[in-house]
């Protein structure tokens, strides 16, 4: 297991980006949240398998890509905390 977190740059706020990343992380067996930030950024932390994740990830460009224009990614350790990956419930969108 893994812990991604990811920060896309660009016109990534009021386009419906956590709601799409929220539709997408279903699709893959991960727990997480995706946020807005102050900045204007999306932050998007996911944890799973390591395949899983990087697909996770891979889908969220592939779908979001005309509105990303920069993303940075940080690995560590699973802190956990979301539920299980499998639950639909545990990537949410946080506020």
């Amino acid at each position: 297991m893994i812990r991604k977190t990811i920060h896309f740059t660009g016109d990534v706020q009021g386009v419906g980006f956590r709601y799409t990343a929220t539709r997408i992380a279903r699709r893959f067996d991960v727990a997480g949240y995706v946020q807005n930030l102050p900045d204007g950024r999306v932050e998007v932390v996911a944890e799973g398998e390591p395949d899983e994740v990087d697909r996770f990830i891979g889908a969220i460009h592939d779908r979001l890509n005309r509105h990303i224009t920069d993303h940075c990614s940080e690995q560590s350790e699973p802190r956990g905390g979301f539920g299980r990956p499998t639950d639909p419930d545990t990537f949410v969108v946080r506020y």
